[in-house]
């Protein structure tokens, strides 16, 4: 099969679209025909190099895809040839504390496919059979493809972890992202005051259809006085910023007291400095989240199938691109997500 590889961290440059073996089918495992892909910044700091994870390599990147079933393992039920199917990419064990409490994204083992383990951006991929969803019919392959870590992610950090209620107001920082843009349409559906970020008006725009009903360009104006001026220095309740250290404070400014700031990255850089004195005396939240358990994506991702919430997507590529794909990914081109499709099934 031909799949995107790289053999050793770097820029663009050590990607490949190559031949690759096929893959082996384990006994929980299910062989999907991919028919399109996606990318998540997760992906190119994996070609980069996470620190700590140490990789197979030739790596396969690629957390986003859907297909069609071709193969079953002996032990899988769930599935059959002929099923179409998305894959959500957080694994865990199972059986540790966390898992057993139901809170699986806390897993003692948990790690995401095409991060610490071999992804799916390639012609095939064997997939545990727990790592799959059923996709409707009349969903297509690029909203397949393009929704599950996304929305799973931003549901976990609003609805769980932030606990967003309806009449509350919530800020999004980078709106014009894949996390951030569904975000927005959650904390929309939610029925909360939305406040958004972006660097351009094209993607202020695309930040108002997808629901914001305020929005601040941040490379003209500091979003933290926005929020102040536009709530008669209120503040807001919750403030999504998975951006790091350039925002951080600014981010703790822009709540209200007892407000919540919930993170799910930290685009520019782990490290941030964090103002105690306001931490206390305004008593916030500092929550943490990462990707989603099985129920919370049963929950959301049947409303990216019905049409209530809908990726973005701001390009699809031939996987043959995917040095292109990521070079969009990682200089802030365009709104939305990046599709990647493999050679044999692009139709241009």
């Amino acid at each position: 099969m031909k799949a995107v590889q790289f053999s050793e961290h770097g820029e663009t440059s050590v990607l490949e679209y190559d031949e690759f073996p096929d893959p082996d089918v384990g006994d929980d495992e299910v062989l999907v025909d991919v028919k399109a892909g996606a990318l998540n910044h997760l992906d190119v700091w994996t070609r980069r190099g996470l620190p700590g994870v140490e990789l197979e390599m030739p790596h396969i990147p690629g957390s986003d895809a859907a297909g069609v079933v071709t193969d079953v393992g002996a032990d899988v039920s769930r599935f059959e040839e002929g099923d179409r199917v998305a894959v959500c990419a957080g694994r865990y064990c199972g059986e540790c504390e966390a898992c057993r409490d139901g809170r699986e994204p806390e897993c003692d083992s948990y790690h995401l496919i095409g991060e610490h383990v071999r992804g799916v951006h390639a012609e095939q991929a064997a997939v545990p059979a727990e790592n799959l969803v059923p996709v409707p019919d009349h969903v297509d392959w690029k909203t397949a493809a393009s929704s599950s870590l996304v929305f799973q992610t931003a549901w976990r950090m609003l609805m769980t972890q932030a606990e967003l209620k309806q009449g509350e107001s919530i800020l999004v920082l980078g709106a014009s992202g894949g996390v951030g843009h569904a975000a927005v349409q959650i904390a929309d559906h939610a029925g909360a005051e939305v406040y958004a970020t972006a660097s351009t008006e094209e993607k202020l725009e695309y930040a108002k259809e997808c629901g914001a009903d305020h929005v601040v360009n941040y490379e003209e104006e500091s979003f933290s006085k926005f929020v102040y001026e536009h709530t008669d220095g209120r503040g807001v309740d919750v403030v999504v910023d998975h951006i790091g250290p350039a925002t951080w404070d600014d981010s703790t400014k822009a709540l209200t007291k007892g407000g919540r700031l919930v993170t799910c990255g930290a685009t520019t850089g782990p490290k941030a400095e964090t103002n105690i004195n306001r931490l206390f005396w305004n008593q916030l939240e500092l929550l943490g989240s990462t990707m989603a358990t099985p129920g919370e994506i049963d929950d959301v991702l049947p409303l990216v199938w019905d049409g209530t919430f809908e990726p973005r997507v701001r390009e699809v590529l031939p996987m043959s691109e995917a040095q292109r794909a990521h070079e969009m990914l990682q200089e802030r081109e365009g709104f939305g997500k990046v599709v990647v499709v493999p050679d044999s099934e692009y139709d241009g």
